[in-house]
């Protein structure tokens, strides 16, 4: 017996024509030519930049200053109570105790001789950078031979300046033009540093982005954009001829992650990662990643941003470092292992 045809439900809804979704053009359907996925909004650069430019309100520099002062006082008097009872007791341990704390207040007028001298010697830098932006500006050959003097002064003890202080005196006289001559004194002095800026600028971009995509600890990722970027900092001011110092690095960092702010340099903007986002190489990588390289192309961001600010003459002969193009050279084999993880 031959079985029965079911008959279809006239309670359910019938399709007219073949259920079809349209794809727009401007997102194809290739996941390889995807944007950057959501996540990767670079969370641990902009928390650094917030935490490096907060200030405090005036009540809790006014407690600070309350509790750093009552601190300083309290061991100021157990310091002059422990020497003298120790005098009381025995005098030879006593003493020993007296040359000592002399010896620990000596290391502080120290520290803060290095900080006060760390500060000024960036400030030295600021003004010959003014300086020589106005020489170009102007066309005052007079001032551009004082920026150029005082250059030569300032790296005259650096034995990596020896070659472009040599090429630089061998040519320097033949320059009777303000432009000619700073340009001669950019490229003698400032390339071989700017390479190795660069270099630093680099390696902390790998580092913070290796961190935050192989590190899934909460504010860990925070804390390494922090140090990075900080020590970075640090290593560009020394480049450049400035001096370590916790208090000036600092201060550098705030005014380099201010400024990248007011300007609103710290954010995606498509400039950045367009490089990595039009080749559909963020797109492919999973969250963690696509957060890495997110975060480097902004630590090479800050890292040119303070390039700028250390160094002692404006980008005009040399040119100015590309951000995605620094980026792609930082993150090249980060992305390769990326690429390897995913697949």
């Amino acid at each position: 017996m031959a079985a029965k045809a079911e008959l279809p439900d006239p309670t359910l809804p019938r399709l007219a024509r073949p259920a079809m979704v349209e794809l727009d053009d401007t997102n194809p359907a290739d996941p390889g030519l995807a944007d950057a996925p959501p996540e990767a909004e670079g969370r641990a650069m902009l928390a650094a930049a917030r935490l490096a430019t907060r200030r405090a309100s005036p009540l809790t520099r006014f407690a600070m200053w309350v509790f750093s002062a009552l601190f300083s006082l309290v061991l100021s008097v157990a310091a002059y109570n422990f020497v003298t009872g120790l005098l009381t007791a025995n005098s030879v341990i006593g003493w020993m105790a007296f040359v000592l704390v002399g010896l620990a207040v000596v290391v502080l007028i120290l520290l803060a001789i290095r900080e006060l001298a760390a500060i000024f010697r960036m400030a030295r830098l600021d003004r010959l950078r003014q300086r020589a932006a106005e020489a170009h500006v102007k066309g005052d050959l007079k001032a551009a031979r004082l920026v150029t003097a005082d250059l030569k002064s300032l790296y005259s003890s650096r034995p990596d300046q020896s070659w472009g202080l040599a090429r630089l005196a061998e040519r320097e006289g033949d320059m009777m033009d303000a432009d000619a001559l700073l340009n001669l004194t950019e490229t003698e002095l400032m390339a071989p540093l700017d390479r190795a800026a660069l270099a630093e600028v680099e390696a902390a971009a790998r580092q913070v982005a290796t961190v935050t995509a192989l590190v899934p600890m909460a504010l860990a990722d925070v804390a390494t954009a922090l140090f990075s970027n900080l020590k970075m900092i640090r290593r560009l001011s020394e480049i450049y001829g400035g001096r370590s110092s916790t208090l000036g690095n600092l201060r550098l960092m705030r005014r380099v992650f201010t400024a990248l702010l007011g300007a609103g340099a710290i954010s995606l903007a498509d400039e950045l990662i367009g490089g990595y986002a039009s080749g559909g190489v963020l797109g492919r990588l999973s969250r963690r990643f696509g957060e890495g390289v997110v975060n480097g192309a902004l630590t090479t961001r800050v890292g040119i941003a303070a390039m700028e600010a250390c160094r002692p003459m404006p980008f005009t002969a040399q040119p100015r470092p590309g951000t995605t193009a620094t980026t792609s050279r930082a993150l090249a084999g980060f992305l390769n292992r990326a690429k390897e993880a995913q697949s």
